[in-house]
């Protein structure tokens, strides 16, 4: 039967999914038969939500829904976005559903905080149909804690591969002409928010390395002609922090991703320097736009990045291997740099969004329809 699924999916006309949820008893009234819950805020969980309902619509129309009110819902799949929503809502909910939660980062070495959400995740675990994570690393954690392994799927983190490309030479050019970067300067992009709260944020998230970061720039400067470009709030630590070393910085608030887009195409280089991530997304963003990434083994990275192969990898906190890795991609050759490119954006195509939303529909919103008929 799924195998007949499966194989309809690949029409975009398919309502079956629709039909199959009706008749199973799971899906009553109307709307879509799965409800994917989104945060209002517009960061990641919302646009991963976005994406795996955009991508659905395409191959089941009427199978998937966002909503940011999961209060609402009976006799449905409801897939909450964040393992934090999760703990929030689910007990809440209603009894009538099934549920799907996406666990992406977080482990008790985090603080009491997080480690006493891990624990209440844990413990709403019999409620949960199926667990989402992105990362291979997260996927064990999740297998060491007890969570078994027929109840999670690992799904990566998506990406936009047909708006995040490499920049032509021309592109290049025009990008760091606008942004008033010289020609002679190497570019090291940080697209991520690493302060606490928004505003200035003047108090790190250290979890977010932007310690570890400015203690690589601060090592380069004496090696290259540096420059960052940074994006996102909440950037006012680091800021500050480049200030004190005398390092120019370019900073803009990008109201969407096509405007992130020329962002990237001014870089040279993307750091990564987390203690802790889930993806993050501009790891995957900076490997489809054709930008070298250097990133700490952290969420997503191992799974992309091939030390000197589609990037560079080092252990968390380690600034030395970063400036290492740095200063190796660096010195490549032309044609080396290009190869590396290459293959990182080979490595990223297992991340596209159509090929991300098609796999939350094979691998968990069909099999938990057909289990409930």
């Amino acid at each position: 039967m799924l195998k007949d699924l499966l194989r309809s999916c690949r029409s975009c006309t398919i309502s079956l999914p629709w039909r199959l949820a009706a008749a199973s008893g799971l899906y009553q009234g109307k709307g879509t038969p799965v409800n994917f819950v989104i945060e209002n805020a517009d960061w990641a969980i919302r646009w991963v939500g976005e994406h795996v309902r955009d991508e659905i619509e395409l191959l089941a129309p009427g199978t998937i829904s966002i909503t940011t009110e999961p209060q609402r819902l009976t006799h449905r799949i409801v897939h909450f976005g964040s393992q934090y929503m999760w703990v929030a809502w689910g007990r809440h909910m209603s009894r009538s559903n099934r549920y799907v939660a996406s666990f992406f980062h977080g482990k008790h070495e985090d603080g009491p905080e997080v480690s006493r959400h891990i624990d209440q995740f844990l413990r709403s675990m019999p409620r949960l149909g199926t667990i989402i994570t992105g990362a291979s690393l997260i996927e064990q954690r999740l297998l060491v804690w007890g969570v078994p392994r027929e109840r999670l799927v690992r799904i990566p983190i998506g990406v936009d591969t047909k708006l995040f490309r490499p920049a032509t030479p021309e592109q290049k050019q025009y990008a760091r002409a606008k942004l008033g970067i010289p020609d002679n300067a190497v570019v090291i992009g940080s697209f991520q928010k690493d302060g606490v709260g928004w505003g200035d944020a003047m108090e790190p998230k250290l979890i977010k390395g932007p310690d570890i970061f400015l203690m690589a720039i601060k090592r380069l400067v004496s090696e290259v002609p540096v420059v960052v470009m940074l994006t996102g709030p909440s950037r006012g630590f680091v800021k500050q922090g480049l200030d004190r070393l005398g390092v120019p910085f370019v900073h803009r608030y990008v109201k969407s991703h096509v405007e992130l887009v020329e962002c990237y195409h001014a870089l040279d280089l993307y750091f990564v320097t987390s203690r802790e991530e889930g993806g993050p997304m501009g790891l995957m963003e900076s490997m489809a736009s054709g930008v070298p990434v250097v990133s700490t083994a952290v969420g997503m990275a191992p799974d992309l990045i091939m030390d000197g192969i589609t990037g560079g990898l080092t252990e968390s906190e380690n600034v030395d291997g970063i400036v290492e890795k740095a200063l190796h991609i660096l010195a490549l050759s032309e044609n080396a740099q290009d190869k590396l490119r290459n293959q990182a954006l080979n490595a990223v195509k297992i991340c596209d969004w159509s090929v991300v939303g098609r796999r939350h529909l094979e691998e968990v919103y069909l099999p938990m329809i057909k289990n409930a008929s």
